[in-house]
Protein backbone atom coordinates (compact mmCIF):
# COMPACT_ATOMS: atom_id res chain seq x y z
CA UNK A 1 0.00 0.00 0.00
CA UNK A 2 0.66 3.75 -0.56
CA UNK A 3 -0.54 6.57 1.02
CA UNK A 4 -0.38 10.22 -0.34
CA UNK A 5 -0.83 13.02 2.01
CA UNK A 6 -1.36 16.19 0.18
CA UNK A 7 0.70 18.93 2.98
CA UNK A 8 3.73 18.24 5.34
CA UNK A 9 1.61 16.52 7.25
CA UNK A 10 -1.95 14.65 8.13
CA UNK A 11 -4.78 16.62 9.49
CA UNK A 12 -8.42 15.72 10.40
CA UNK A 13 -10.59 15.02 7.50
CA UNK A 14 -7.45 15.62 5.15
CA UNK A 15 -7.65 13.73 1.78
CA UNK A 16 -5.15 11.63 1.18
CA UNK A 17 -4.67 9.24 -1.93
CA UNK A 18 -4.29 5.28 -1.38
CA UNK A 19 -2.72 3.10 -3.81
CA UNK A 20 -3.48 -0.92 -2.94
CA UNK A 21 -0.31 -2.57 -4.66
CA UNK A 22 -2.37 -5.69 -3.78
CA UNK A 23 0.08 -6.88 -0.76
CA UNK A 24 -1.22 -8.14 2.14
CA UNK A 25 2.06 -7.08 4.14
CA UNK A 26 1.34 -4.59 6.96
CA UNK A 27 4.35 -2.25 5.83
CA UNK A 28 3.52 0.66 3.28
CA UNK A 29 5.23 4.07 2.19
CA UNK A 30 3.63 6.97 3.26
CA UNK A 31 4.37 10.20 1.46
CA UNK A 32 3.68 13.57 2.26
CA UNK A 33 3.71 16.72 -0.23
CA UNK A 34 7.23 18.56 1.06
CA UNK A 35 8.58 14.75 -0.57
CA UNK A 36 9.07 13.61 3.01
CA UNK A 37 8.34 9.55 2.59
CA UNK A 38 8.35 7.68 5.74
CA UNK A 39 7.56 3.71 6.35
CA UNK A 40 4.35 3.13 8.49
CA UNK A 41 1.78 0.59 8.89
CA UNK A 42 -1.68 -0.31 7.97
CA UNK A 43 -4.70 -2.60 8.54
CA UNK A 44 -7.70 -3.20 7.43
CA UNK A 45 -10.68 -1.80 9.92
CA UNK A 46 -14.08 -2.71 8.49
CA UNK A 47 -14.50 -0.62 5.40
CA UNK A 48 -11.66 1.80 6.47
CA UNK A 49 -7.63 2.05 7.16
CA UNK A 50 -5.66 1.94 10.38
CA UNK A 51 -2.51 3.82 9.19
CA UNK A 52 0.13 3.93 12.04
CA UNK A 53 2.68 7.01 11.13
CA UNK A 54 5.98 6.84 12.71
CA UNK A 55 7.54 10.32 14.04
CA UNK A 56 9.13 12.14 11.65
CA UNK A 57 10.97 15.56 10.66
CA UNK A 58 9.28 17.64 7.28
CA UNK A 59 11.64 19.10 4.83
CA UNK A 60 11.46 22.47 6.80
CA UNK A 61 12.63 20.49 9.46
CA UNK A 62 9.36 20.53 12.07
CA UNK A 63 9.12 17.50 14.22
CA UNK A 64 5.45 15.94 13.81
CA UNK A 65 4.54 12.90 16.77
CA UNK A 66 3.95 9.40 15.55
CA UNK A 67 -0.51 9.41 15.02
CA UNK A 68 -2.76 6.70 14.12
CA UNK A 69 -4.92 7.73 11.15
CA UNK A 70 -8.50 6.30 10.31
CA UNK A 71 -8.29 6.72 6.91
CA UNK A 72 -12.09 6.25 5.20
CA UNK A 73 -13.56 7.17 2.20
CA UNK A 74 -15.76 10.73 2.61
CA UNK A 75 -19.28 11.40 1.29
CA UNK A 76 -17.61 12.91 -1.93
CA UNK A 77 -15.61 9.26 -2.44
CA UNK A 78 -12.40 10.77 -1.83
CA UNK A 79 -10.04 8.80 0.99
CA UNK A 80 -10.05 10.68 3.97
CA UNK A 81 -8.10 11.31 7.06
CA UNK A 82 -9.60 11.39 10.23
CA UNK A 83 -9.10 10.30 14.27
CA UNK A 84 -8.81 6.67 15.39
CA UNK A 85 -11.30 5.50 17.98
Amino acid sequence: MRFQFPHSHGYPNGRVSVEDDGKAAPDCLVEFGDGVTVIAEWRPDGDAIRLAVPGYRTARGALVSARTWRVARGKDGHWRSGPTT
